[in-house]
C-alpha cells in the first residue's frame, strides 16, 4: 500500500541554472549530480531535476513548498530581488507566493497546512463543498 510521497521530479532545461536556482534561491540541499540531473532534498522530500524537453502546466498544477509565517517576507523579498516571477496572485488562507522556476514551471511558498485550509472552510467553504 502507499505510504506517502516519494520523491518529486521536475525536468529543466538547463541543469546549472536549474541547480543555481534551486539551492541558492530556494534554498534547498544539493547531494549529488550527474550529466543529466541532480537530486536534492528540502526538508524530508527528495527532489530530482531531470534534463529533458521542459513542458510547463498551462493549469493550475503546482509544487506548494511550505514556509514559515516568520520566513514568508523575506523569502518573497529575495524572490522578486532575483527577478523571478509570479504567476499568479493569491486569494486563498495562509501566505502564498506563486513563482515560475527558469524553465516556467510552476511553484508556490505556502504558509499553512491542511488543517488550517480545513478550519478556513468552516468560515469560507467553497461553491459546492461537502464534507467527506
Amino acid at each position: 500500500m502507499l505510504r506517502g510521497l516519494n520523491h518529486i521530479t521536475i525536468a529543466v532545461s538547463d541543469l546549472e541554472r536549474s541547480l543555481a536556482f534551486y539551492t541558492d534561491v530556494l534554498g534547498m540541499l544539493a547531494h549529488v549530480r550527474w550529466n543529466n540531473g541532480a537530486y536534492l532534498s528540502l526538508g524530508g522530500i527528495w527532489f530530482c531535476l531531470s534534463c529533458d524537453k521542459v513542458c510547463p502546466s498551462q493549469d493550475y498544477s503546482h509544487i506548494a513548498l511550505d514556509i514559515s509565517e516568520d520566513d514568508f517576507a523575506l523569502f518573497t523579498e529575495k524572490l522578486r530581488n532575483a527577478g523571478v516571477v509570479e504567476w499568479k496572485n493569491n486569494s486563498s488562507e495562509g501566505h502564498s507566493m506563486y513563482f515560475f522556476d527558469p524553465d516556467g514551471n510552476k511553484l508556490e511558498a505556502h504558509c499553512g497546512d491542511l488543517q488550517s485550509r480545513l478550519n478556513s472552510l468552516k468560515n469560507n467553504p467553497y461553491v459546492g463543498l461537502v464534507w467527506l
